[in-house]
């Protein structure tokens, strides 16, 4: 007979689609780029950073790395954006994140074997509204997670409304992958919200995308609204 399943407070591990996406996370739009952590997970080196605690479980988001060297550089050249592995911080129009080695991970960094718990899904009607939120609670806004979920795509925003309290995952759901790393929006013509290849232009307030490899594996897709 299979033993019940042991729920824990350990961290979960998510992998973005890229290091570039991982980069965009720690470098774009931040006050200061986060630091980065180097160590195994499952046999393979990875760069991981925690990003949200979902009932005392880190939630921590990561990506593969073949590359060594001491920081994770991001940049725009002609518009495109720019992920590298380099060890000097010499280029001053660039943003980096420091990249911590850690020999061996605490067995409280250790992955954990699942939780109960999830993320709350609560449909928003526009990304208009979607940009509002997201912007509403921090100078520096949290970013959008967009994943696959069956034949459509899901943008949003993981958060919770006070500490103790239940997490929610605020999104939009969209037809198609819209393949642009920002959502670009106005606070004072009343523009739609557009997706861009990069927060170049002034006069507009931006949040950078981050894309999932796959389905994110803790919203309560059980409560998704048809």
């Amino acid at each position: 007979m299979d033993k019940p399943q042991v729920t824990d407070r350990l961290p979960r591990y998510i992998q973005v689609n890229s290091i570039l996406e991982f980069t965009r996370l720690v470098c774009a739009l931040e006050r200061a780029p986060r630091v980065s952590f180097l160590h195994d997970y499952n046999g393979k080196k990875i760069l991981s950073v925690q990003m949200d605690v979902l009932k005392e479980k880190p939630i921590v988001y990561y990506t593969h790395l073949e590359d060594n060297g001491h920081y994770l550089c991001y940049g725009l050249n002609g518009g495109k954006e720019q992920s590298e592995i380099v060890n000097t911080t010499s280029d001053a129009s660039k943003l980096y994140s420091p990249i911590v080695k850690i020999k061996s991970l605490p067995k409280t960094l250790q992955p954990g074997n699942g939780t109960m718990d999830r993320y709350q899904p609560i449909e928003l009607e526009d990304m208009s509204s979607l940009a509002k939120l997201t912007w509403g609670f921090e100078e520096i806004p949290f970013p959008l997670f967009l994943f696959p979920y069956g034949d459509k795509w899901l943008i949003g925003v993981f958060m919770n409304f006070n500490d103790e309290g239940t997490s929610y995952f605020c999104h939009v759901v969209l037809d198609l992958d819209p393949q642009m790393p920002f959502l670009k929006f106005s606070t004072t013509n009343g523009s739609t919200p557009t997706f861009v290849e990069n927060p170049s232009k002034h006069g507009y307030s931006y949040i950078k995308i981050i894309k999932l490899k796959d389905t994110h594996p803790l919203v309560d897709y059980g409560h998704l609204q048809n």
